[in-house]
């Protein structure tokens, strides 16, 4: 077997980066590469979520200085705060986006679900077939932030596009492509005015009533008047919950569905038991997460494993390989949808601990459900050119760009 050398996503085999993860994990499971640490077993990932010693520390790269709408408005994404300002921030929209809203949307989460298969359902192509991911799987969560959010049913086009416009900033993307910046900058300014002119309308049409429209911009504005954080942070705030709740959601619809229909066994068992979805959604975010990496830095010198980190470090953590880890998880490698997969570090831990994981939930279980029971003989087309599933090239928000199903007509 070939020695390892330095951890490299360039070296990584996307579509499965499991067996170089366990590799690294029983081997080198702190492990120094060239642009920091990266850690893989679940005791150190987990330690470092829960700890205050390490931070975001602002953006985790430099932006291109001729982005600067792009750069305004990822500088107030709380994902990238560090406490005090982190906990102002996550407690403004913590009052809003309550497990009760979440439970209160659930039912239009299920008709929008309904709505989309169905749709699909209609208009596969002779053969059957249809792209889940851009006939289900992207559009289904846009739908779901754009209700929450309280976006006209006409804006949710021209929102999606600016959403898929925002997304060609991430490091994989914007090394493909020599316009990225340019592109997600552009959404960067457009996304800025339009979240300013709803903060506008909610102020005006009725100032004293600001937080009775029952969306989450109107609730946000209420707290904002205990907390006031300026618009700055109200608008990227919502460009956040965008992006946020977009992409990963698609990626966990995806590839849960991936997981089952190549494990015909535990799809079965799910059917046999439906109330049992709860808990599988947790497990098929354990067996193949929607997003792969965090990164972290050092606040203070420490060490993890037996080795160093200075002060100022980037410190990795590869949510995948800790969730596929035997000292926590036995036969981590097993899908088993009646596994208690709570303990996954899937959705984060700690400060930064997902605040959109409730809504991922209902989403997950929701569109699962309906894909499985509104289309039958759900399939991968075996039989196209180049396969049924392309991923995109991106380790962080890893997923599938393209996923051909196949449905009896």
């Amino acid at each position: 077997m070939t020695p390892l050398g330095p951890f490299r996503l360039s070296d990584v085999h996307i579509p499965d980066p499991y067996p170089l993860y366990e590799r690294y994990r029983e081997d080198d499971p702190v492990h120094r590469a060239d642009d920091g640490w990266y850690l893989f077993r679940h005791a150190d990932v987990t330690a470092v979520l829960s700890d205050r010693r390490y931070g975001r520390g602002g953006l985790p790269a430099p932006l291109p200085a001729g982005c600067p709408h792009l750069r305004r408005t990822a500088s107030d994404w709380m994902v990238f705060m560090d406490p005090p300002r982190h906990t102002r921030v996550r407690a403004l929209v913590a009052k809003s986006f309550t497990p009760r809203v979440v439970e209160r949307l659930r039912p239009r989460v299920d008709e929008l679900a309904g709505r989309l298969v169905a749709d699909l359902a209609e208009t596969l192509d002779e053969d059957g077939r249809a792209d889940l991911v851009d006939r289900f799987a992207a559009p289904f969560p846009l739908l779901v932030i754009s209700e929450l959010l309280g976006v006209p049913a006409d804006d949710r086009p021209w929102f999606r596009a600016r959403a898929v416009d925002l997304q060609q900033a991430t490091n994989a993307r914007a090394a493909r492509r020599s316009d990225a910046y340019r592109v997600a900058d552009t959404a960067a300014r457009e996304l800025d005015a339009y979240f300013r002119a709803q903060l506008s309308r909610r102020r005006t049409a009725d100032p004293a009533r600001v937080g009775d429209k029952g969306d989450l911009i109107s609730a946000m504005l209420r707290a904002a008047e205990e907390e006031p954080l300026g618009d700055d942070v109200l608008v990227g705030t919502c460009v956040h919950l965008l992006t946020a709740g977009h992409e990963t959601t698609t990626n966990l619809l995806c590839k849960g569905l991936l997981a089952l229909l190549a494990h015909p066994y535990q799809l079965a068992l799910l059917r046999e038991r439906p109330e049992s979805l709860p808990g599988a959604v947790e497990e098929l975010v354990r067996y193949d997460g929607p997003v792969q990496l965090i990164s972290r830095r050092a606040h203070e010198d420490g060490e993890i494993g037996g080795r160093t980190i200075r002060r100022g470090e980037k410190v990795t953590l590869v949510l995948g390989s800790a969730n596929r880890d035997p000292r926590r998880f036995p036969h981590p490698d097993r899908l088993d949808v009646l596994r208690d997969a709570r303990r996954h570090c899937g959705f984060g831990l700690g400060a930064h601990y997902c605040l959109g994981a409730p809504l991922a939930r209902v989403e997950a279980e929701t569109g699962l459900r309906r894909l499985l029971t509104g289309l039958p003989g759900l399939r991968l087309a075996a039989d196209e050119p180049d396969g049924p599933v392309r991923y995109a090239d991106d380790l962080v928000f890893h997923g599938p760009s393209r996923m051909v199903v196949r449905a009896d007509r």
